[in-house]
Parts: C-alpha cells; structure tokens; sequence
C-alpha cells in the first residue's frame, strides 16, 4: 500500500526553506508595521474590546450597548437592566477569551495604559490584536504543511505554503482582527486529525482518539465562530457515514461538541430566554429582507418582523452566489476552485479519494450556512467568510490534479525545467493581487510615515477618540457617562467609553434617556460620524433613520454650505421639529475632523492636556 511521501533535505531544500522563512519575516514586518491601518470592522473591535473587559475580570460585560440586546435582556428579567455593565450574548466566546489573556500579559487592561502618541494615528493594541491573528496565520501554514504533506507529498505541501503565503485575503484577514486565522488554524487541525482517522481505517487500524480529536478541534472552532456549526455538521454527517464503528464516533463528537457549547448557550438563555442571545438575529443579513443594523437599533421587535417567504429559493440563490464569486471567496488561489474538478478524478489512493468527500460535504454545508446567516460578495472581509478556511486543503487537491494532467504531457517530461512548470504558474497568477499592489501601498504609507500613519479614515479615526472623546467622557465607576453613536464598538475600543448604538427612533432615545437618568449616570453626548452618513444611498440612510436623518447629514450639509473665514457652514441638526429634544438636550456642537465627524455634547468640552 502506498504510503506519503516525506520530503528529503538536501541542499536546495534547504535554501528553498531558508527563503520561505525570509519572505515570511518581510511580509509580516510589512504588513503589521507598513501596510497595517488598524482594526477596520465592527465585530473585531466589540470582539477586542470584550477581550479587554475579560483581561479586567469583568467577564463577557460589554461597553457596546445595542438597544435589542437591552430589550431581550429586560424581557427576560422581567424588569429594568443596567445600560452599564449589560452582558454580550452577541459574540463567540473563545477568541475574546484569547485576546484577554493577550491583554493581561501586556498589561492593556489598565485603564490609560497603550494610549495612541500624539504624533501617531494607529492604535498600538490594535497592532497587538493583528500580531496575534498573524501567529495563527503562521501556525496554520504549518499545520497546512503537515497535513498536505500526509495526503499528497512535500513537494505540494511547499506550494500549498507559498501559496498561502503569498495570498492577499489571508494577510488582510490577518490584519483584520476578525477571528479567521484562529478558525483556520482550528479547521486544519481538525482535517488534519480526521484524515489521520481515514488512514487509520483504510489499513484496517482501529481509530477511536483520532476522530474524537477531530471532533474537538472543530467544536472550538464553533466556539470562535457560531457560523461554524455548519462545517461540524458536515464533519458528522460523513462520521456517521464513513467512521468506524457507524453512529458510535458520531454520537461522540456530538457529545464533545455539546460539552463545549453547553456553558455559553445556558449563559445566552439566562441572559436573552433564547439559547442563542441576540447572535441569532444575524439571520436579517440572510435569509430576512431587513438588515442586522437595524435590528440591533430597535425597542421593539414587531417593527421589523423576520419575513422568510420563498425560504428554499433564497437558500439556493444565495448559494449559487457563493458559487458564482467562488475564486475571490478563496483568496484568488486559482488551484483551489480545481478541487471541485479533482472529485471527478479516481485518486488511487483510497484515504485521499475518501477525504475529499468530507471537504466536500463540509464546505456545502458551510455554503448553505452562509447563504442563510448572510455574507457579502462585495465585502472581502465579511465576517461570515469561511469559505476561505478551505482554500489551502482545496489548493492541495487542485495542485496534485494539475500535477497528473501536466505528468500527461509528454514536453513537459522531456524538458526539465518544465516538470514544474504548472506550480509556478498557478503561484504567480495567485499571488499577482499583493505583488503588484504591495509597492503602490508600501509607497504610499511613505507619504503619510511623517503623519503618524495611515487609519482607516473613513469611518474610523482613532486618535480622536483615544485621546479626545475619552477625556471629555466622564469614567467615574460609580456613575460612567455613556456616549450615542453610530460607532459604539469603535467608541468602546479606542476610548474605553460606554457607547449606545444611535436608536432608530427617537422614541426609543427618549426611552433609553431616560432609563440611563433613572439607573443614576447619562447620556452625555452624541457622535455622528460616516459610518451612519456613508452606509448606503442617503435614499436608504434617511429610510433606516427615519427620525436621526437631519443629524447624520448635519455634517455633510454644513460642509456643502461652508465653511469660509467668516461663515462656519449651515447645519440643519436644530431645524428638524422631530428632533428638538437633541438641539435642547446637547446644545454644544464640535466638529472633530471637518464636519465628517461632529460631536454633540451636552457641556462644554474641557480641553485635554495629555502626556505620552
């Protein structure tokens, strides 16, 4: 029976290695200390900013207040909870849990501690989170390694790496502090265990530990990532199927995975009455004709019902969505998508024909995860793109298919230098997306070295807030401020404020003013910024805001009318009837950054004289 092969270390091995690892360095220092811009979705920073509240031993106590996550919890209750303090039922625990003990080995989870300079514009614990995402990257090329040079040979395996190396999406993923590299790390360790469990079968071993172990891997992967779920149901439905003894390693990788749910989902229903917490309102970016946004935004449930007509027609036009934008969905590893061609191709060995089956299975089931929770095609760093955990395994199958075709060609066996010809190809057209944008970038972070950096403005401008809104932002344990704003998670993070998602009505405003008076501290200002004025058309802006509309385009207005020397602009956020009680309730109005960013404040702002 044939056996994988094992790679010999000879001397050009040696420095095909040696060279690996120096691009691997340089693409690392680049990334985090060149290209880096800081963390730039929403879920990476409400995820880091749990990560701090844990490193502080407040457990999962969020500073991001979603008037829905209020709601349920209220309901539950049966009575009124505190704004601050409210507990996240949101989020998978394991990569806030990580970050956490990150931060307490810093030291971030004192209060001041990593603050911005104040000739710099990247937040340094942002560059924390994306180091610790970037070890896992690099972990997973190593496990990666290991299990394509189990399936197929060393030779693979190495351009497997390089390919993930050299992919644009994992670096940005990377960068990104969204928890893929973690789930990628813990998906290949699971193929890893479960190709071990086939071997072991198909030499007629017995196989129990592997398989179980497998089950483990992939159960913390749910655990960092609830879209997951669906990559474990297909790892079962092929257990059930193809482990030996039928049924019993099935039940068992069950029973590990309810083990390691069990506490967050009794936690969620203590918390919400639901199992699931407010993360289940995720299906309004699928399947639901609303958006999450909004949701999150409201008091009130009945006012944006979950509609699912035409369920299996959405579920399957949304799948072949996926299908349609497939190469970019991978990384634009062009070997990966050949994986799909390669299960038509009768692998001689049986334990590789066997476990493209279970990459199969799992990958569909994935598909149809996505299509029902919701992912973007449009947005390359949507937090429920999985597909990418399995562009490496797939570029492995679709690399040794390309292998055997190109073994067919007779020139290809009579020139040397064209036996590997078709590696090169395929690595070059990958990795053409970062190579012939890295110089533009790297050049371009050279004009702006001098400013401190370069963030990702719009939306996000975290100086302001680490060092501005901070200090105007009362933190007094006893009675902290809270801030409204249409970036609540960015608001926590940078200045380590309570932040109240901007409420879709004004009804509902008044309602939470009025709870956060009553529990003894205040709404003390409200910060607009692009992130509400740039989110879609101002026809769709002005529809999801129907009462907020006239203050997210106050700022947009006053810079269309102004300003000159002696004229500021004309803002309209006092002339809406509908929204009075702002004008009266926060009378002072602070552009931050132009009119992109105002800040309505209830007093008068003190000036904040810092040290570094």
């Amino acid at each position: 029976m044939s056996q994988p092969n094992t790679a010999t270390f000879d001397g050009a091995t040696i420095v095909r290695w040696l060279l690996f690892f120096v691009v691997l360095i340089a693409l690392t220092l680049i990334h985090l200390l060149v290209l880096f811009r800081g963390l730039g979705t929403p879920q990476a920073m409400e995820q880091a900013q749990l990560g701090r509240q844990v490193a502080r031993g407040e457990g999962f106590q969020t500073k991001v207040i979603k008037p829905l996550e209020l709601h349920l919890a209220e309901n539950q209750e049966g009575s009124d909870v505190a704004l601050v303090g409210l507990r996240d039922t949101y989020h998978s625990p394991l990569n806030p849990l990580v970050l956490g003990s990150v931060f307490k080995l810093v030291g971030a989870d004192q209060e001041d501690s990593w603050k911005i300079p104040k000739k710099q514009l990247i937040y340094p614990l942002d560059r924390v989170v994306a180091l610790v995402s970037t070890v896992f990257f690099m972990m997973a090329i190593g496990v990666t390694y290991l299990l394509v040079s189990r399936i197929f040979d060393g030779k693979i395996a190495g351009f497997t790496a390089a390919l993930m190396l050299l992919c644009d999406l994992f670096w940005q993923f990377s960068q990104s502090g969204l928890p893929q590299m973690l789930l990628l790390l813990l998906f290949t360790c699971g193929l890893y265990f479960s190709f071990r469990t086939i071997e072991n079968q198909e030499e007629g071993k017995s196989s129990f530990v592997q398989p179980l172990l497998a089950a483990l891997f992939f159960s913390l992967m749910v655990l960092t990532h609830w879209i997951t779920a669906w990559i474990f149901f297909g790892f079962i439905i092929f257990a059930a199927i193809a482990f030996r003894p039928r049924g019993l390693i099935a039940l068992s990788s069950l029973g590990i995975l309810f083990a390691a749910v069990i506490w967050p989902l009794l936690r969620m229903a203590d918390i919400t009455g639901q199992p699931f917490g407010s993360a289940r309102f995720v299906f309004y970016n699928g399947l639901s004709s609303g958006s999450e946004a909004a949701i999150m935004r409201t008091l009130d449930l009945g006012s944006a019902p979950l509609l699912l007509d035409g369920l299996l027609l959405k579920i399957l036009g949304t799948t072949l969505v996926q299908a349609s934008n497939l190469i970019p969905f991978l990384g634009g590893i062009l070997a990966a998508p050949i994986f799909f061609v390669a299960l038509l191709h009768p692998f001689k060995r049986l334990a590789i024909a066997r476990f493209r089956w279970l990459i199969a299975l799992m990958w569909l089931c994935a598909a149809v995860g996505m299509a029902i929770f919701g992912i973007n095609s449009t947005d390359a760093l949507h937090p429920n793109q999985i597909h990418i955990l399995f562009a490496p395994v797939m570029a492995a199958y679709g690399l040794a298919f390309l292998s055997i075709l190109w073994s067919r060609l007779e020139f290809a066996n009579n020139i040397p230098f064209l036996r590997n010809a078709h590696y090169y190809a395929i690595m070059a057209l990958s990795a053409a997306p970062m190579m012939l944008t890295l110089p533009k970038n790297v050049k371009m972070y050279m004009h702006v070295v001098d400013k401190g950096g370069w963030p990702q403005w719009p939306p996000y401008y975290p100086l302001v807030l680490n060092r501005g809104l901070s200090g105007w932002v009362g933190n007094d344990p006893k009675s902290p401020e809270i801030v409204v704003t249409d970036q609540p998670w960015a608001v926590a993070w940078y200045a380590d404020r309570y932040a109240l998602w901007l409420p879709k009505t004004m009804a509902d405003f008044t309602t939470l003013d009025q709870k956060a008076t009553d529990q003894g501290t205040r709404l003390t200002g409200i910060l607009i910024t692009p992130a509400s004025r740039d989110a879609a058309e101002s026809s769709v802006v002005s529809m999801d805001n129907p009462d907020f509309a006239p203050l997210i385009f106050d700022g947009l207005t006053a810079a269309v009318t102004g300003p000159t020397v002696t004229q500021p602009g004309f803002p309209i956020w006092d002339k809406a009837p509908r929204i009075s009680a702002i004008h009266n309730r926060f009378p002072n109005r602070y552009p931050l950054i132009g009119q992109d960013m105002v800040y309505y404040s209830e007093g008068r702002l003190r000036d904040n004289e810092e040290e570094d």
